[in-house]
C-alpha cells in the first residue's frame, strides 16, 4: 500500500467500523495504533513519530477547559430534579394557556429558558415531557405536534449557552469558549423565533391541534399566577447572570463559571427544599458518566489524529475539500450536508472530536471565521437529536412517553411513529437555521467583539523637532574643553575639509 492510499483507507476504516457499532472511544485508539504500526512497518514515518502521543494524551489531561464540562454536567443534573423546570412550565404555562397554542409557546420559552441554565438536552426533553404532554394529550393537542414541540424544545439547549458543544467546539477549533458563546446568541434567538412563527403559523392554519385550556385547567389567577412566575424567572435569571454574566463581563474563565454555575444549581434545588445527599449522589454519578465519556473520545481521538496527520491525511482532506466548486459557500454547504448525514449515526461528542479537527485546518484556508464555522456545525449537530430514527431527544421522548401511559396520565399509548413523524418538521425548521447562518453570517459575528484593522499604506509618521535656539552639538565641545576626546565644533562640521577622522568617536 502507497503512503498515498494510507489516508482514505483510514478514513474508510474508521467509519466502517462505527457503523458495525462498535465503542467509539476504544474503536478511535485501536485503529490509530494498528495503522500506526503498520505505517512504521512500511517507513511512512519512524518510530521516534508515536513519541508524540504520550505528549498529546497528557495535554488533553491537562487542558483546563475541560474541566467546565464536568461543571455544567453536574449543574444541569441538579437542575433536572430541583423542580426548576416544573416551577417554570406550570407558571408560563398558566399564563399563555388561555390561547390557542398558548402550552406550545410556553415550552417553547421554558425550553430556551432552561437550555441557558441546564445545558443539557436531557434535562430539558425529560422535564418539559413529563410536565406538559399528560396535559397537552389531556386537553386536546394532536400528537404529533406535541411530541414535535416538546422535543425541539428541549434541543435547542445545545445551541443556546452555557451548551456543552460549544465548550468542546471551542477547544477543537482553538477559540475562546466566551467567543463561541457570544456568537452563539444570535442563531439561538433565531432558532427560538422560528420555532415561536411555525407554532403560530400552526394556530392560524391548524388551530384544532393546538385548542386553548379549558378554564378549570387554569387555576391560577392575578397575583398567585404573578407569584408563580416570579418564582420560577427570577431564580432562573439570577443563575443565568451566574454563569453566563460572568464569563461575557471577564470576571471569570468557562471553567469559574461552571463551577458558580455548580453552586447556584445546589443552591436553587435547596430554594425548592430539594437538596439532599441522594440528589447529589444522582447528580455525581450523572457527571462521572459523561465525563468519563467524553475523556475517552477526546484521548482516542488524539491516537487516531496523529497517526492520520503521520500520513499525510490532513494533506487530504484539504485538497479534497479546497477543489470543492463555490468556493467558501461550497466548502460550507458540503460540510454541513456531510456532517447532518454523520449525526445519523455519531452523537455531537464524536463528531466534535473527529471531523472538526480535520475541517478546521481548511476553513481557516479559505479564510472562514472560525467562531462562525464553530456555530454553524454547532446548529447543524443539534439535528442529530432529532433524526429519527436515532436521536437521543426522541429516546428520551420515547421513554417518558410510556412512564406516562404506565401511570395512567394519558389514556392510550403513544406510538414510536408518531414521535418520529412529529419531529421531521422541526428538524426541517433547523435546517432551515443552518441555511440562514450559512448565507447571513453577521447572525453570528454581530455580538462578537470587532478587530480594528489598520491599514499601514495609510500610517503616516510625523517627526516634530523643537527649535531652542541652542547648538545641538554644544555638548560635545563642553566635553571636549573639560579635557576629553576633542570634539569637532559646529563649524568644522560644516566644513569636511576640517575634519581629521582621528578625531571622530566612533
Amino acid at each position: 500500500m502507497a503512503m498515498e492510499q494510507m489516508a482514505p483507507v483510514m478514513f474508510g476504516a474508521l467509519i466502517l467500523v462505527m457503523l458495525l457499532g462498535f465503542p467509539v472511544a476504544f474503536s478511535l485508539a485501536g485503529l490509530g495504533l494498528g495503522f500506526g504500526y503498520f505505517a512504521v512497518s512500511q517507513g511512512f514515518f519512524t518510530e521516534a513519530f508515536m513519541g508524540n502521543l504520550p505528549i498529546r494524551l497528557y495535554g488533553v489531561l491537562s487542558n483546563e477547559l475541560l474541566l467546565s464540562i464536568p461543571f455544567f454536567t453536574f449543574m444541569g443534573a441538579i437542575l433536572e430534579r430541583c423542580g426548576l423546570a416544573e416551577d417554570l412550565l406550570e407558571g408560563t404555562g398558566q399564563l399563555f394557556g388561555s390561547k390557542p397554542g398558548g402550552l406550545a409557546f410556553a415550552v417553547i420559552l421554558v425550553g430556551a429558558i432552561l437550555g441557558a441554565i441546564t445545558g443539557t438536552v436531557a434535562a430539558s426533553v425529560i422535564a418539559m415531557g413529563v410536565i406538559s404532554l399528560p396535559v397537552m394529550m389531556r386537553y386536546g393537542y394532536d400528537m404529533r405536534f406535541a411530541t414535535g414541540v416538546i422535543a425541539a424544545s428541549g434541543t435547542i439547549t445545545q445551541l443556546i449557552p452555557p451548551s456543552l458543544v460549544l465548550v468542546v467546539l471551542a477547544d477543537q477549533l482553538g477559540r475562546s469558549v466566551g467567543d463561541m458563546y457570544l456568537g452563539a446568541i444570535g442563531p439561538s434567538l433565531l432558532q427560538t423565533a422560528i420555532f415561536l412563527l411555525f407554532t403560530w403559523a400552526v394556530v392560524v392554519f391548524r388551530p384544532h391541534w393546538v385548542p386553548p385550556l379549558p378554564p378549570e385547567a387554569r387555576t391560577l389567577q392575578g397575583s398567585a399566577l404573578l407569584k408563580r412566575v416570579l418564582w420560577g424567572m427570577v431564580p432562573s435569571v439570577v443563575l443565568i447572570f451566574l454563569v453566563l454574566g460572568t464569563l461575557f463581563m471577564g470576571l471569570a474563565t468557562p471553567t469559574e463559571a461552571g463551577a458558580l454555575g455548580a453552586l447556584g444549581g445546589m443552591a436553587l434545588a435547596a430554594l425548592h427544599k430539594r437538596l439532599s445527599w441522594a440528589l447529589v449522589w444522582q447528580a455525581m454519578d450523572s457527571t462521572f458518566r459523561v465525563t468519563t465519556m467524553v475523556i475517552f473520545i477526546l484521548l482516542g481521538s488524539s491516537v487516531f489524529s496523529l497517526v492520520f496527520q503521520g500520513v499525510d491525511g490532513h494533506i487530504w482532506i484539504e485538497h479534497l475539500l479546497t477543489n470543492l466548486p463555490g468556493g467558501p459557500i461550497g466548502f460550507l454547504i458540503a460540510v454541513n450536508i456531510f456532517v447532518f448525514f454523520l449525526a445519523f449515526f455519531l452523537d455531537f461528542f464524536e463528531i466534535a472530536f473527529i471531523i472538526v479537527p480535520l475541517l478546521a485546518p481548511v476553513a481557516q484556508k479559505l479564510g472562514i471565521d472560525l467562531v462562525w464555522f464553530g456555530v454553524l456545525l454547532c446548529v447543524n449537530m443539534q439535528t442529530s437529536f432529532m433524526h429519527p430514527p436515532f436521536g437521543f431527544a426522541l429516546f428520551y421522548l420515547r421513554g417518558v412517553a410510556d412512564q406516562i401511559h404506565k401511570s395512567g396520565a394519558i389514556a392510550r399509548p403513544i406510538q414510536s411513529r408518531d414521535i418520529y413523524l412529529g419531529a421531521i418538521p422541526w428538524v426541517l425548521l433547523q435546517l432551515s437555521l443552518v441555511a440562514i447562518v450559512i448565507f447571513w453570517p453577521e447572525s453570528v459575528t454581530a455580538f462578537l467583539d470587532k478587530e480594528e484593522v489598520v491599514n499601514v499604506d495609510d500610517v503616516k509618521i510625523e517627526m516634530q523637532i523643537e527649535d531652542t535656539g541652542a547648538d545641538p552639538l554644544a555638548p560635545m565641545v563642553e566635553e571636549s574643553a573639560s579635557g576629553a576626546e576633542p570634539v569637532p565644533s559646529a563649524a568644522d562640521m560644516a566644513d569636511p575639509s576640517l575634519i581629521d577622522p582621528n578625531t571622530l568617536r566612533p
